[in-house]
């Protein structure tokens, strides 16, 4: 392995962390010079991970990248990074978006006074998310995952809206209850392993090897099932997220649904799944009604909603819906659909939460009543996107919302063998459903936002259509909704291999 390969991962992770610091010792008064500075520095680490991605074996299955070194010795936790295919397009996703909002906010950003802590916070931020889907040991994993809960406390807390402090609080405290049980069910595996490990792919091989017995399974799954479903989040846990979004900023709002949703289902397909599969076999058609569940009753939701962000993060319920299904049925159909919905859901809707923040810049409400219909009328090109994302994630054949729900509910026809084919097929049809009543909100808000005749209120308005910042930072999330609704194999390439290789560890493949 060359030095590259073991360097790269590393570079690219923390390289933002060592940019917050930098920014962090700027003077306050240099706010351009700031700017910039997140700008250059969340790009250098996009072009160190698409990098990767060109050195990156498309045809292997195992780790890539590697890194395996002592970090604490005293508790044998290791400093383990690699990347497969399973995360690599979510690592890729974590620095895109992170550029993006990096250039969205060179002239949109809440409280220029605090654009210094704004953007340190955000750049430390895609540390924690870059970092939890490369780590491969459990004390690593779980360093990552908190490190994400302050700068997002903050961030809603400081640059939110009114109930931000509200909000903030209830996302740390929903977060942090998951995750004291997360970290139970982590030493769990460890003293239960012989020898004790705190390693994720040993930890694999330990119980592909029949080395946790069932009843430990059960009860650790709980554990981790909690942790990782209340950051997903999954219903009935999912109160936390429709505020958080509501009252973060713009940038917030992107990267929540962007990117720390999809930490939560990603740990059920690395960790609870392959450490734990008995037990995922025996809750998994739980978990395939919980995730049904969320699709019915986050469209359902949306159809009440009077806030257009409000309208999206529930939205974001119901399509993390669909990914939970997937995982569910524990075959590759299933989770390769998971992957590839966890993607496209944060390309859609980190876009419509841009286009949202965007309409509210111009128009200073969110209510779909006050902004009363006529948008196509006063700002075309916005009103235009906004249609195109909507549609997107309604999943329209041809665009990238669409592969994750078909393949999600395709699956569900056939879950893998023990599971009832009766239980699932029932669901399958009623995450259809879903679909329609998903279609329904999302035409249902654009007629009344786009459509109709333009207000009084807003005909003598000076209201500017899409900036060129703006288009800049929203161009390439536009391409991505096209190239992978025309072209999955984009992702389902990069995924499937890993994902054969982790079902048939488990004896599923």
């Amino acid at each position: 392995m060359s030095g590259w390969e073991q360097s790269a991962i590393t570079i690219a992770t923390f390289l933002p962390a060592a940019g917050a610091m930098v920014i962090a010792m700027l003077p306050r008064d240099r706010d351009r010079f700031i700017r910039g500075t997140a700008v250059v520095v969340t790009g250098a680490a996009l072009v160190v991970a698409v990098a990767m991605l060109f050195s990156f074996d498309f045809g292997a299955s195992g780790l890539q990248f590697e890194l395996d070194v002592a970090w604490i010795s005293v508790i044998g936790a290791r400093y383990h990074v690699g990347i497969d295919g399973i995360s690599l397009a979510l690592f890729e996703l974590t620095f895109l978006l992170t550029f993006l909002c990096a250039v969205y906010s060179w002239k949109v950003i809440p409280k220029p006074g605090k654009t210094k802590a704004f953007l340190a916070l955000m750049l430390l931020l895609e540390t924690g998310m870059a970092g939890t889907f490369i780590a491969f040991d459990l004390v690593l994993f779980f360093v990552f995952w908190e490190l994400v809960l302050v700068p997002m406390y903050f961030l809603i807390g400081i640059w939110g809206s009114a109930n931000r402090e509200y909000a903030a609080i209830k996302f740390f405290l929903y977060t942090l209850f998951g995750s004291v049980f997360m970290l139970l069910g982590f030493l769990g595996m460890f003293f239960q392993s012989e020898p004790h490990t705190f390693d994720i792919i040993r930890l694999q091989e330990y119980a592909a090897g029949g080395g946790f017995d069932r009843t430990f399974q059960l009860v650790a799954f709980i554990g981790v099932f909690l942790g990782f479903a209340i950051k997903v989040p999954m219903w009935p846990f999912h109160t936390w997220l429709p505020d958080a979004h509501t009252e973060a900023p713009t940038v917030g709002s992107v990267l929540l649904a962007g990117i720390l949703l999809k930490m939560g289902t990603y740990g059920f397909i690395r960790i609870a799944l392959p450490i734990l599969p008995d037990a995922a076999k025996s809750w998994a058609p739980w978990i395939a009604l919980l995730g049904v569940i969320a699709i019915v009753y986050g469209a359902l939701a949306c159809l009440a909603q009077k806030d257009l962000k409000r309208l999206i993060a529930f939205s974001s319920v119901g399509h993390m819906g669909f990914v939970m299904l997937g995982i569910a049925t524990m075959t590759p159909v299933g989770i390769n659909a998971a992957i590839f919905g966890m993607v496209a859901h944060g390309v859609i809707t980190g876009m419509l939460f841009f286009e949202v923040g965007s309409i509210y810049d111009r128009y200073h409400t969110r209510e779909i009543a006050e902004i009363g219909g006529g948008m196509m009328l006063k700002v075309p090109y916005l009103a235009g996107l906004f249609a195109f994302t909507a549609i997107a994630s309604l999943g329209l054949p041809g665009l990238a919302g669409f592969w994750g729900e078909v393949l999600a509910l395709l699956s569900a026809f056939s879950p893998a063998e023990g599971l009832s084919i009766p239980l699932y097929r029932t669901l399958m049809v009623f995450g259809g459903i879903g679909t329609i009543l998903t279609a329904g909100y999302f035409l249902w808000m654009l007629q009344r936002v786009n459509m109709g005749t333009l207000p009084d209120r807003w005909r003598d308005e000076a209201i500017v259509d899409v900036s060129r910042v703006e288009w800049v930072a929203w161009a390439p999330l536009l391409v991505a909704i096209l190239l992978l609704g025309v072209w999955p194999r984009l992702i389902l390439g990069l995924s499937e291999e890993a994902v054969a290789s982790l079902l048939t560890l488990v004896g599923l493949g």
